[in-house]
């Protein structure tokens, strides 16, 4: 059995960056998911996020979970449910604008940790980037780039907790799909397992590991890449004990960011007749995103590539610079 691919990023300042490349380059190619460790985050500054996280939910989510999955009648179901997750969420938002301010029931020292975890996971993903345009043969900063539109990257955190289910056969902590975005970086509980991720047909756990970052390829990096490096569907088995934190941040393009394989990768792609995908704006994928995210992704590229042949027709060639 293939041993799922842990990199070990200060491996990177060492005689051995060829061979953590070429293991960053095979999680990318043929996993779409990885694992960091040594990643530059201190264990001090998770160990808070973790803490303040699993005090938040107590203190103001568990009983509003409670009353949603009473009032659903969850905790009776018989058959299987496929339009409900086992999860409680919330969202902040960090680039272009943060509203970390704005977020109710967080107390301060929470908004201050979630401010500077949010930070050093900003510098975490930029860096990932330039890893992943070096394994490419991309100039230096192509992707930042590539994301970047007029304001520069949008950047934002799920915090999500999967209580404890009754019926985890009926009911997913999370169903299965691909992220619409850029590159995820996911702190992961480390003692509740759960998230796992489709490869060569079979589902495979994505394993806990303490102070660990997990990253997966979102939709975005799949077109620029044209295909080379692809979003896998992945999902979250709730767990009949124990309750799951999970928080993961999502480092997208801009919202007018235009979208489209990088010409360099495209043209390689060309010769054996493989260019097939779209070219759009990222809000535009997201608008259609927000309605078919359980589902195939391969369609919703269909859908961008009428859409943008429509709209070329009748607007002329779009700018990319």
């Amino acid at each position: 059995m293939e041993t799922f691919p842990v990199v070990d990023m200060e491996m990177l300042n060492t005689e051995q960056r060829a061979a953590i490349m070429e293991k960053l380059k095979d999680a990318c190619e043929n996993w779409g998911f990885l694992e960091l460790v040594n990643h530059g985050i201190s264990h001090e500054l998770m160990d808070t996020v973790e803490k303040l996280t699993k005090e938040h939910y107590k203190k103001c989510m568990e009983q509003r979970f409670k009353e949603m999955v009473a009032n659903k009648g969850l905790e009776a179901v018989q058959t299987e449910i496929d339009d409900l997750d086992w999860e409680i969420t919330f969202f902040l938002k960090h680039l272009p604008v943060s509203n970390i301010s704005d977020v109710p029931d967080l107390d301060h020292d929470y908004r201050k940790v979630m401010k500077e975890f949010a930070q050093k996971l900003e510098k975490l993903a930029e860096d990932l980037l330039d890893l992943l345009c070096e394994n490419l043969g991309l100039e230096q900063g192509y992707l930042k780039k590539a994301f970047y539109g007029t304001k520069g990257p949008t950047f934002g955190t799920k915090v999500a907790n999967y209580p404890p289910c009754p019926k985890p056969e009926l009911i997913k902590g999370l169903r299965a799909h691909t992220d619409a975005g850029g590159i995820i970086l996911l702190f992961q509980d480390d003692k509740v397992s759960g998230l796992q991720l489709l490869k060569d047909g079979k589902w495979i756990d994505v394993p806990p590991m303490s102070h660990s970052i997990v990253v997966n390829i979102g939709d975005q990096l799949e077109v620029i890449t044209n295909g080379k490096y692809k979003s896998v569907e992945h999902r979250v088995i709730a767990q009949p004990d124990g309750n799951r934190m999970s928080i993961a941040s999502f480092y997208n393009p801009g919202s007018d960011a235009v979208i489209f394989p990088a010409p360099e990768l495209a043209e390689k792609e060309e010769k054996k007749n493989k260019l097939k995908y779209p070219k759009f704006v990222f809000e535009d994928y997201m608008k259609l995103y927000a309605a078919l995210k359980f589902q195939a992704k391969e369609p919703r590229f269909e859908a961008m590539n009428k859409a943008m042949e429509t709209t070329s027709d009748n607007l002329g060639p779009i700018a990319t610079a």
